[in-house]
């Protein structure tokens, strides 16, 4: 996983607080939310289920598409969870 770009979803619980980020190390960046190792919103909302995350080829589409993300309404963010996710299971564990 560690020459690509990856958006991502996070979340506190179903249908919990929601955080889009975007890296390039998706199991570091996890596990930094997990862990609370950077102050955030993630960390001030414990915000620590990854549900969600897409690969792209390069960074400028991973920030584009974090970008679209960010302005998406909060039901069209939960459709696309549940497209791939529908019990909001935490994948950290799978990516590991």
């Amino acid at each position: 996983m560690e020459n690509n770009y990856y958006v991502y979803i996070m979340t506190t619980k179903r249908n919990g607080a929601l955080y889009v980020g975007v890296t390039s190390d998706l199991i570091k960046r996890v596990w930094q939310h997990k862990n609370n190792v950077v102050e955030s919103f993630t960390q001030k909302y414990r915000v620590h289920q990854l549900v969600y995350y897409e690969q792209c080829d390069s960074i400028e589409t991973a920030l584009n598409r974090e970008k679209r993300l960010k302005e998406w309404k909060r039901q069209w963010k939960v459709d696309l969870i549940e497209s791939k996710n529908p019990y909001w299971n935490d994948l950290y564990p799978k990516i590991t």
